[in-house]
């Protein structure tokens, strides 16, 4: 009898039903040190996998059983220094912490933790477990696709219903051009041919006379004729069929403008968490939506529409006038995204420090031109210090718009992922 003996690491994913109860039981601890670990990260490295440690108090099955308490008379193996019946001393309070054969502890209790590897998108599934961007009910999003069928050329196998006529005709004509061509050639030749010899006048030939000429040429153009009739006028190499390909198609369409402020006062310390506010945000929308549109806009005293690295890695800047950002996102609308086809989403990032009368201008534009098109839009503050004038312009639309504004105060990168999931948490419906 032959064995197979499949040696290979986890061969057909086959332990992944077991890994997947494994982090179910466990979400708790992971999600825990997924959230500490994105505090601790750069920019750079904010996808990658992660250890995660669990106390081995916590990896035990509760069972049922006896108490401490009550009268119980229990046999213990005894040794060379023991006999039954001996007393034994407990051990001093506070001694004795380890559990092996390590270091001794300095506590009283000590215990040992269960370490492994979530990969990257374990990562990511922790990372965004329970966000949504908002406001889902209204519009369905572009990962919702509908499919529709494309023509994509002919086959030479379908069913009668895609038969396409005109090109099985262009090919059989072809074919039959091919194959024949070099015969009807011989019997023009041979009737040119023939009526040459006729209008030729009358030779006594014995040996072949010229009626004999005449018959001979005569059956030769008739048997050529014969042969050219027996090409098929249609054959079953000639049938071409159409050939549709399903091709997925978006039901609705969905963007995100992404607004950061890059002025003088916002310093290195101010622009790193905008930045890993924006790539969190950015791995979320690529995690969770296939195809969504990203609009990238850098703004000081102007606004300008970037790609995703001069956004991230420009060291462009100047002073600050927030409402040109603003202007340049309704400008982007009105010219690229209709309201009725696309639901528009919104994120801007700022230490609110505004030029003088320009944050009163913001919340006009954002309260009568912007705000009635998006379906959400949310603003984080990067400061330790006091809210300045625009934090207070905004407070004004977050009352008058409660569903589609949300503003939060970001103080240093701690704060970052638990704004992040404030912002976009998702809300039962």
């Amino acid at each position: 009898m032959t064995h197979v003996i499949d040696r290979r690491l986890n061969g057909k994913n086959k332990s992944a039903v077991n890994r997947e109860r494994f982090l179910r039981r466990y979400r708790k601890h992971i999600k825990k040190a997924v959230a500490e670990a994105v505090q601790k990260r750069s920019i750079t490295n904010i996808e990658q996998g992660e250890n995660i440690s669990i106390p081995s108090r916590d990896l035990k099955e509760p069972i049922f059983h006896h108490g401490r308490g009550g009268k119980r008379e229990m046999v213990h193996p005894g040794n060379k220094e023991f006999i039954a019946g001996d007393r034994l001393p407990k051990p001093p309070s506070g001694s004795g912490g380890g559990t092996g054969d390590g270091q001794a502890s300095d506590q009283g209790e000590g215990m040992d933790e269960f370490v492994f590897q979530i990969t990257q998108d374990e990562f990511l599934e922790f990372l965004f477990d329970d966000l949504a961007l908002p406001n889902l009910a209204r519009k369905k999003l572009k990962d919702t696709e509908t499919f529709k069928y494309v023509r994509a050329g002919y086959s030479t196998q379908g069913t009668p219903a895609k038969l396409n006529v005109v090109r099985s005709l262009r090919g059989a004509y072809g074919r039959r051009l091919s194959l024949g061509g070099s015969r009807r050639r011989k019997i023009r030749e041979l009737e040119a041919q023939l009526a040459e010899l006729q209008a030729a006048p009358d030779v006594p030939d014995p040996a072949f006379s010229k009626k004999d000429q005449i018959q001979a040429l005569e059956e030769e153009i008739a048997a050529l004729k014969s042969r050219v009739k027996r090409i098929p006028w249609i054959d079953e190499i000639d049938l071409r069929y159409n050939q549709h390909l399903k091709q997925p198609q978006p039901a609705t369409s969905a963007v995100m403008f992404c607004l950061m402020d890059v002025s003088g006062s916002m310093s290195q310390m101010h622009k790193d968490i905008a930045k890993r506010f924006f790539i969190l945000l950015y791995l979320f929308l690529k995690k969770n939506y296939q195809r969504i549109d990203v609009v990238f806009i850098r703004h000081h005293t102007s606004a300008k529409e970037v790609d995703e690295e001069e956004f991230f890695y420009s060291r462009e800047t100047g002073g600050t006038i927030v409402s040109s950002a603003l202007k340049l996102m309704q400008q982007i609308i009105e010219a690229r995204y209709s309201p009725a086809e696309w639901n528009i989403y919104a994120a801007q990032a700022s230490d609110g420090d505004n030029w003088n009368d320009d944050s009163p201008v913001c919340g006009k534009i954002l309260s009568e031109q912007i705000l009635p098109l998006v379906q959400y839009y949310s603003y984080v503050e990067i400061t330790p210090q006091d809210h300045q004038m625009l934090w207070y312009e905004y407070e004004k639309l977050q009352q008058a718009h409660p569903e589609s504004f949300a503003m939060q105060q970001i103080a240093d990168a701690a704060d970052i992922y638990p704004v992040f999931r404030q912002l976009f948490e998702r809300k039962a419906a």
